[in-house]
């Protein structure tokens, strides 16, 4: 299929076209973040015995898909909400006993010493969602410029900004 300027589209760029495209509010982004990265840490305590690599490695593509399903205008919120549900999500993997303190403890001992984990998904969503900004920034001055250049030609001025 030919793209408007005439080139050929990848057929991995039509495959991604026809996923769904759920766009959440910050809140939103965050619940479905916290929710699956719990999810996903009881499934790997009861699979894996709480393996922190399998824990890691499913970060990152939640960290990915939350950058990209969060609506334009709550983009910030996505590199916050993931570091607060890799945390939530420790919990059933971290192995804490004796009670409220030792769970606490258990909980601080497993994000310090898989920090790396915790930084690359904050990165990894970070960087989406910046993208994300500044692809819309161009977009919006895109349309600015065109809506100037019809103006010029209408004679019509736009307000300034």
């Amino acid at each position: 299929m030919p793209a408007p300027g005439g080139r050929r589209v990848p057929p991995v760029v039509l495959a991604l076209r026809r996923l769904p495209n759920p766009r959440f509010t910050g809140l939103g982004a965050g619940l479905f973040a916290v929710a699956a990265m719990l999810c996903v840490g009881f499934l790997d305590e009861l699979i894996l015995d709480g393996a922190p690599l399998a824990y890691g490695l499913l970060f990152l593509p939640l960290s990915a898909a939350t950058a990209l399903w969060v609506r334009t205008a709550d983009l910030v919120t996505a590199p916050i909400s993931v570091p607060i549900a890799f945390a939530v999500g420790t919990v059933p993997i971290s192995g804490g006993s004796g009670g409220l303190g030792g769970q606490t403890m258990a909980v601080i001992t497993t994000l310090a010493v898989h920090a790396g984990w915790l930084y690359g998904g904050t990165l990894v969503a970070g960087v989406i969602a910046s993208v994300r900004k500044v692809r819309q920034m161009g977009r919006r001055q895109l349309a600015r410029d065109t809506a100037a250049a019809a103006s010029i030609g209408t004679g019509t001025r736009l307000p300034r900004r």
